[in-house]
């Protein structure tokens, strides 16, 4: 095996993230042929196949995707490198972020797009994923989550509200139809709207109140994974649903449905930005990290 080119082992990270020669080609100012070259020079002096090539798509091969999770937080350091050689240089590049759905759905629209206009040389790459992952390994550079799920090497910045809520509502003709319960064990004869989640598991409902916490589980005749079918339904009058408040909102408001059970409703922390603990912080995440803490001074 010889010594391979670095610029050749960029292009090989560069063709994966595109998807294919033609988007990579694009993206670097190259031809499609002078990249092919390049990633088979590559192969060559590493003795190793690392893409599969057909005429509809390209991927890596397993030796490829083994190399690639080592190579994404290398290549990282060099671009923050290369970027913090002139602190007063507009930043560059893209920002890769990896969020839960309810982050995606209310709160980044009302941060995204002030942040690019700020920073034009600024691409942003948004991934939904409500499961913890490892972000480094998975080639992002920061992801969204809540307090209890961050581990002690990351950084972490507050993202969005501070302060959020689960709402429990039904239909209004739903509650007149079986009534309005008052305490959450009345729920256990009721129809229950349940959400599960990637993993598999199916959220259970924790309602607390002077200390005491009632967990229930939802028994009833929905189940779903997509929150935009599961307020639909209970629009619809099919049960009673307890979620993010920001997805009943404008239900309530329309008066579609009707808040039950209001003192018992659980609060938590809202979400944080977090990034691994490392001394070069890429200038997209540097950049953003600062618009975030300047966000949060704005609004006190």
């Amino acid at each position: 095996m010889r010594q391979p080119n670095l610029g050749d082992v960029a292009l090989f990270a560069a063709v994966v993230e595109a998807g294919g020669f033609r988007g990579a080609a694009q993206q670097r100012g190259l031809s499609a042929s002078s990249l092919s070259d390049s990633i088979r020079r590559l192969e060559r002096d590493l003795g190793v196949r690392l893409l599969h090539r057909t005429t509809r798509s390209v991927t890596p091969t397993e030796a490829g995707a083994r190399l690639l999770t080592r190579l994404r937080p290398a290549l990282a350091e060099i671009d923050a490198a290369v970027n913090d050689l002139d602190d007063g240089a507009r930043p560059l590049g893209t920002l890769r972020l990896n969020v839960p759905v309810p982050t995606a759905r209310f709160v980044l629209p009302q941060l995204i797009p002030a942040f690019l206009a700020r920073h034009p040389g600024i691409n942003v790459e948004v991934t939904m994923d409500n499961t913890f992952v490892d972000i480094l390994a998975a080639g992002y550079d920061a992801g969204v989550r809540y307090g209890e799920d961050l581990a002690r090497d990351m950084i972490a910045v507050p993202i969005g509200p501070r302060r959020q809520r689960f709402v429990a509502a039904a239909a209004p003709a739903y509650l007149d139809a079986h009534g309005v319960p008052t305490h959450p064990r009345d729920l256990l004869a009721h129809r229950l709207i349940g959400h599960r989640f990637e993993s598999g598991k199916v959220g259970v409902w924790e309602f607390e109140r002077d200390g005491v916490t009632v967990r229930v589980p939802p028994q009833g005749p929905l189940l779903s994974s997509s929150h935009d079918l599961e307020v639909g339904a209970a629009v619809q009058g099919v049960g009673v649903i307890y979620t993010f408040e920001e997805h009943l909102r404008p239900a309530l408001d329309r008066g579609e449905l009707q808040p039950v059970l209001a003192d018992w409703w659980q609060r938590f922390d809202g979400p944080f930005l977090y990034y691994h603990d490392r001394r070069l912080v890429p200038a997209p995440l540097r950049a953003f990290v600062e618009f975030l803490k300047a966000q949060s001074a704005d609004h006190g």
